[in-house]
């Protein structure tokens, strides 16, 4: 995939940038919208900031000609705005509906990965702190506990040599914020991080945070966190983390971006933990950090995303046109399969077919 390719702002039209939200991740995610319209703007796009918590999503229609996602967790990773980005026939950044529905509920993603034959950690679902004495002698007193709908390492505990009472507490606080939690064996070793771009993983970085505390205060607020992009790893190993994630963002089915957590052992086992389909773009955030190191600056990343956003629908849709308007058009434009007429005149014609060699 050509990254260092060119990209005319003004070929993108008017930009939304989707940020705040109504999640637990609000904050987060005003700050990585904020920079991603500043980076659009400072490129010459027309670009704007809507939150979803202020404007009413449905008065999109007809108004943009697409949406940079840059909200996380609830409501903006789990497939609700993609559905009403489809709806509205704006396309968006980042996986579509299916595969973000999928992403953000991490039992299944990891179902998904595992018949993939994707390494993964013995896990456990788990709705109620009674559950504690079977974790315990399912998979020990090393555990991670987390919240099945949940990110940024929110309601995460991760627990050693854990007691029954300890695993239940972490339980109970994790039910806080989700009606089911992901109760998983816990790896100790290196934590590694790799963003996809296109289907293409970028250069793994490594995670050095203080005794593996890769919590929310270190994730965003704090400088103690030390990262190494790319890591340091054997090439084999690199390779085969890298053909891992690759395969992990096509078994879920996602498309533009996103980004995969790992852990690597010393003997070169690793296991990967989880899908992010609308990574952070703050300050602290990872993905443009792998993007530098494949000549990508922030700004690049910005346009990149902005130019890949695509509908789920839109192959059907081509489909529909070339049947519905079988004959060539006089003034033929390149960006369409069947007459010229690109997705987006056909969606302000609402599909008029009747209009539609008028352009």
């Amino acid at each position: 995939m050509d990254f260092a390719a060119t990209i005319d702002p003004k070929s993108l039209g008017r930009v939304a940038v989707l940020m705040g939200g109504f999640s637990s991740e609000r904050e987060v995610s005003l700050s990585s919208g904020s920079g991603v319209l500043k980076a659009l703007q400072d490129a010459g796009c027309d670009a704007h900031k809507v939150d979803p918590a202020e404007t009413d999503l449905m008065t999109l229609r007809g108004q943009y000609d697409r949406a940079v996602i840059s909200l996380h967790g609830r409501f903006g990773e789990d497939g609700c705005v993609q559905g009403v980005l489809e709806y509205l026939r704006i396309p968006y950044t980042g996986a579509g509906v299916r595969a973000s529905a999928l992403t953000m509920d991490k039992d299944t993603t990891r179902r998904v990965w595992a018949q993939s034959g994707i390494p993964v950690a013995k896990g456990f679902v788990a709705t109620s702190p009674d559950q504690a004495q079977e974790i315990l002698d399912t998979l020990g007193g090393d555990v991670v506990v987390k919240p099945s709908g949940e990110g940024s390492s929110v309601g995460v505990y991760k627990l050693k040599d854990a007691s029954v009472e300890e695993i239940r507490e972490a339980l109970a606080q994790a039910l806080r914020f989700d009606d089911k939690v992901l109760v998983e064996e816990r790896w100790f070793g290196r934590e590694l991080t790799i963003a996809v771009l296109g289907g293409k993983a970028l250069p793994i970085i490594e995670i050095r945070a203080p005794e593996g505390n890769y919590d929310y205060q270190n994730k965003y607020f704090g400088d103690v966190v030390k990262y190494e992009c790319p890591a340091q790893l054997d090439e084999a190993v690199t390779q085969n983390v890298l053909s891992a994630c690759e395969a992990a963002f096509a078994a879920i089915g996602a498309r533009g971006w996103g980004r995969i957590d790992a852990m690597l052992r010393e003997d070169g086992s690793f296991i990967l933990l989880e899908f992010n389909s609308s990574p952070g773009m703050t300050p602290h955030s990872l993905v443009p950090m792998a993007a530098r190191a494949v000549g990508m600056d922030y700004q690049k990343l910005c346009l990149w995303l902005a130019a890949h956003a695509a509908l789920d629908g839109a192959a059907e849709l081509r489909r529909s046109v070339r049947e519905a308007c079988p004959i060539a058009c006089p003034r033929k434009r390149p960006d369409c399969g069947a007459c010229g007429a690109g997705i987006s005149d056909l969606d302000r014609r609402a599909f008029s077919f009747s209009g539609h060699q008028d352009h």
